[in-house]
């Protein structure tokens, strides 16, 4: 097959066209190469989307720190959780730490 023959066949014709030939190398740079490229707007996307969850899960820990800012602000609550977060203790008081076997770390453990 020569080039002649080649020349007739009509999807040359339309492939060689001026127009077809610009609109086809114009979708190519803003699908691949452009600032503003499909590649890029679809990384971005998915950032975004990334984004969006953490920030659901960041604002259902805000929320659940308002509930216990809350609660702390009732003084019996606020002593009940110094005591049993940081085993403070009142004057004259003791405080004994009750540890059951499986959570003591043995020998055999490690």
């Amino acid at each position: 097959m020569g080039f002649k023959e080649l020349k007739q066949k009509k999807w040359f014709k339309v492939m060689t066209n001026m127009y077809v030939l610009v609109l086809t190398i114009f979708v190519i740079w803003m699908a691949f190469f452009d600032t503003n490229s499909m590649m890029i707007h679809l990384e971005l996307r998915n950032e975004v989307k990334k984004l969006e969850k953490q920030k659901e899960f960041l604002e259902d820990e805000i929320n659940k720190d308002k509930e216990i800012l809350k609660k702390l602000s009732n003084k019996s609550e606020l002593e009940k959780f110094a005591r049993e977060k940081y085993y403070m203790k009142k004057k004259n008081e003791e405080i004994f730490l009750i540890e059951y076997e499986d959570s003591v770390k043995t020998k055999k453990n490690e």
